[in-house]
């Protein structure tokens, strides 16, 4: 009650957001849609709290779009994708798992995931209103810290590999580096001022209670809750992973030996971190005011790369992503995997002059899902994720990927010329 009490007063009271953020908004017409469907299988152990799918359809200037954020380990599909397309008019839909490690197996039943997501865009798409859209980000302490750790050989090494300076999974929490201790939000309203619908956008493992054996959202499922209750039964919160690749929590409960382990899990660490992360997330949503003066429009483009193997060369990976420009303002990057979160922090420092940039990591919308995606300096120094763990793409994919992002961006904006600049000098 009293952590309702907190979030309550803060949307009351006005809070001014110490971060660096700009708000938008379309005075034409953007329409925009939501809903938020349970997921939980009946038949796949104890739950400890529910796992749901939530929509956003967003519809401007000729363009709709829709992702769909799933409290899912990881999320693809071919055949639904198409259909979806087809069948509520789409230009891109992108599935957005937030990477629990306590979600549900989608291969038990993939009938029943695709029939609980195509209910969330159905009802998102026979309720869409005319909207207004805002972003910022808000910086403060961080949650998360890098695991991959720089050992006395040079090469770096997983919280779970202590030695004579770090104990087991970072018990210290000794705030390892590089992070990206902002969290972002997307805000949509509908035209009395009302907010209906939030993206939050948050780079960190979502594996606080890894090894619980019971289903859970993690901490992401109790932030995007807090985010619901503090704004009223009318909103919905959609989180969207961030580049979380070499990325986990502050907040970590080591694990039971199995599910008989009689030691129970220590749930209070999700709802620790998802009530920190959803405070800073109320303060910030509050303080965004939308631009009437901004006209709507939603352009895409959509491209794809392939790649071999890093160690396997006989390895095939056709990567999808989208660059996103939303009323000339909000730029967004889809990355499918688990990008390490030096992309992040370049894609938006490259584009902040410009506009108000977010990363969207684990999100897919066709090709392939390439697992771990590191930068070249976190694939020197190795460690899981960065030289072992899965099957890699070759060095350098990732870069590849964002200055592709970085061009489309370009070309989007309209500063890229599609011929010779001017020689009258």
């Amino acid at each position: 009650m009293k952590t309702l009490k907190l979030l309550g007063i803060l949307c009351l009271t006005g809070f001014m957001s110490l971060a660096f953020n700009v708000s938008f908004a379309a005075n034409g017409k953007l329409t925009a849609g939501t809903a938020k469907v349970n997921i939980t299988p009946s038949d796949q152990g104890p739950v400890h709290d529910s796992l749901y799918a939530r929509s956003i359809i967003l519809d401007a200037g000729g363009k709709r779009i829709a992702f769909v954020s799933l409290d899912l380990g990881g999320y693809t599909n071919d055949n639904l994708a198409e259909a979806s397309k087809q069948r509520f008019n789409l230009d891109e839909i992108y599935f957005c798992p937030s990477h629990t490690h306590s979600g549900a197996s989608t291969k038990k039943d993939p009938e029943f995931f695709e029939k609980q997501i195509t209910s969330a865009l159905d009802k998102a798409s026979k309720n869409m209103f005319e909207a207004r859209i805002s972003a910022g980000y808000r910086s403060f302490p961080q949650l998360g810290f890098n695991r991959l750790i720089i050992r006395d050989d040079g090469h770096a090494r997983e919280p779970w590999f202590a030695d004579d300076h770090y104990l087991y999974i970072n018990k210290e929490r000794i705030p390892f580096g590089p992070v990206d201790p902002e969290v972002g939000i997307i805000k949509v309203e509908d035209m009395n001022g009302t907010p209906r619908i939030f993206i939050m956008n948050y780079a960190c493992h979502t594996d606080a209670v890894w090894g619980n054996f019971a289903l859970s959202a993690d901490w992401a499922g109790v932030a995007t809750r807090m985010m619901e209750e503090a704004f009223g039964k009318d909103a919905n919160c959609l989180f969207i992973q961030g580049g979380a690749g070499n990325i986990a929590p502050l907040f970590k409960d080591p694990g039971r030996n199995g599910a008989d382990d009689p030691r129970q899990t220590d749930y209070t660490l999700i709802e620790r971190m998802g009530k920190l992360l959803s405070i800073e997330a109320v303060k910030l949503a509050q303080s965004l005011r939308p631009d009437p003066d901004d006209a709507a429009s939603i352009k895409i483009k959509t491209d794809s790369l392939n790649f071999t193997g890093r160690f396997d060369k006989t390895l095939d990976y056709d990567i999808y992503f989208s660059t996103i420009l939303i009323n000339d303002k909000i730029a967004i990057a889809t990355f499918p995997g688990e990008p390490f979160v030096k992309f992040q922090l370049d894609w938006k420092d490259d584009l902040k002059p410009y506009t108000m940039p977010f990363f969207f990591g684990y999100t897919w919308n066709k090709g392939a899902w390439p697992i771990y995606v590191p930068d070249i300096r976190s694939a020197a120094l190795g460690g899981f994720g960065a030289d072992m763990g899965f099957p890699l793409m070759q060095v350098g994919s990732g870069e590849a990927i964002m200055n592709k992002h970085l061009e489309n961006f370009y070309i989007l904006n309209g500063l890229m010329r599609p011929t010779e600049g001017p020689s009258n000098y």
